[in-house]
């Protein structure tokens, strides 16, 4: 199949939301411009049933080379999966079994299916890394281990804040980058997409490529979408959007996302073009546009993409209903109680409004918690249950008790 080499398209491809490429851009570009057709992939871990924002940003790369042409593969880890990446934790992940990876891989399609085509002239393909993976034997596993140093792994941030911690490092957290390099292998691929975080991961596969192939495989790091403190968005940090989230919900949620993750989120989420985002940038730098209408357009943008037009007009009609008008959502989910009294902390955890005890402590003593209409700031409090009771908590959970 011919590639396109326009080098507008291939520059946008090479710098928007890019952080890195290895060994160098321009080395990257020459194969793009003489016309090679790549094969490339992301991985992505079945940790949780659902894809977040953060797996659409590297989803949306996979789409970008796609349309130019290339051979792409979103690559599901349900071996990988098991292991758990270490990459950034301070204590081991929880090992998941075949089933569970299996059963959160369910819906991936269907949700990389906003952004990748799964049809047509150059579909994009789904493969699993059990395929392989499962097939190696001890002796194999041996063999590729002696290609990698402990002081390698070790020398990694997450490891070394453990250790000072007298954190345990269990053994197989150190294979997980050696199962993910394998993946290049076994692939064959020319060119991996990763978060930047996921460097060392996908550089150990450039290695191990160089090692067992002879093979120059390249390396694209993207940016990440970070809150104030630098951190992920994400699950880890309880802020993730999923994709397949409500229309409405989601909207609400990139409405809360802080200031600075404005522009980002244009270069990461959306298809507004390079120039127009760089206008808003300055606009909003220069006073001449109010933050929270750049993040409205934000939010309508990453709704169009993930569920279309009309879902993300109606979205940002039901905010602006909400939140600025102070009417009630147009849908409020009902929700059976049978108690005629409850401890507050008991009722927001029963309505699902909150996730624990703490989370709705927390909401009550800052003044984010209505009952009936009215706040309620005593944690202690026991509410006494009413069919059509009220229950809010925040700007934008509603429940009505049946």
């Amino acid at each position: 199949m011919k590639t396109d080499t326009d080098a507008q398209k291939i520059e946008e491809l090479l710098s928007r939301g890019v952080e890195i490429i290895y060994p160098s851009s321009e080395s990257l570009k020459k194969k793009l411009v003489k016309g090679s057709r790549l094969k490339l992939y992301c991985g992505y871990d079945p940790s949780s049933p659902r894809l977040h924002i953060g797996h659409m940003i590297t989803l949306r790369k996979l789409a970008q080379f796609q349309k130019l042409g290339h051979e792409v593969i979103m690559l599901i880890g349900d071996f990988t999966g098991m292991i758990g990446d270490p990459t950034d934790k301070t204590a081991a992940r929880k090992k998941l079994t075949r089933e569970e990876v299996e059963s959160n891989a369910r819906n991936y399609k269907k949700m990389a299916a906003k952004v990748l085509d799964f049809e047509g002239k150059n579909p994009a393909k789904i493969m699993y890394n059990s395929q392989w993976s499962d097939k190696l034997t001890f002796v194999d596993i041996i063999e590729l281990a002696s290609n990698f140093t402990v002081q390698q792994m070790i020398i990694r941030d997450m490891f070394q804040e453990r250790l000072k911690e007298k954190k345990p490092i269990f053994l197989h957290e150190f294979l997980y980058p050696l199962a993910q390099a394998y993946d290049s292998v076994a692939m064959n691929v020319d060119l991996e997409v990763g978060g930047k975080d996921q460097l060392f991961n996908m550089l150990c596969g450039r290695d191990l490529m160089k090692v067992l192939k002879n093979k120059e495989k390249f390396v694209l790091g993207m940016k990440l979408l970070t809150g104030p403190e630098g951190k992920k968005m994400g699950k880890t940090e309880g802020n993730a959007v999923n994709m397949d989230d409500d229309p409405k919900d989601m909207y609400g949620k990139i409405m809360s996302w802080p200031d600075e993750s404005i522009i980002p989120g244009f270069d990461l989420c959306t298809n507004v073009p390079e120039e127009d985002v760089r206008k808003i940038e300055k606009d909003i730098k220069d006073n001449k546009t109010n933050p929270r209408d750049a993040k409205a357009m934000l939010a309508k943008k990453i709704v169009e993409i993930c569920h279309g037009e009309k879902e993300a007009k109606e979205a940002e009609e039901e905010f602006e209903s909400v939140f600025k008008e102070n009417s009630l959502p147009s849908e409020i989910p009902e929700v059976p109680i049978k108690e005629k009294e409850m401890d507050i902390l008991d009722l927001l955890v029963e309505a699902k409004l909150v996730s624990s005890k703490a989370e709705a402590k927390r909401m009550i003593v800052q003044k984010g918690v209505k009952i009936g209409g009215k706040v309620e700031e005593d944690w202690k409090a026991k509410i006494e249950i009413k069919k059509g009771l009220l229950v809010q908590v925040g700007k934008r959970k509603f429940v009505k008790i049946s």
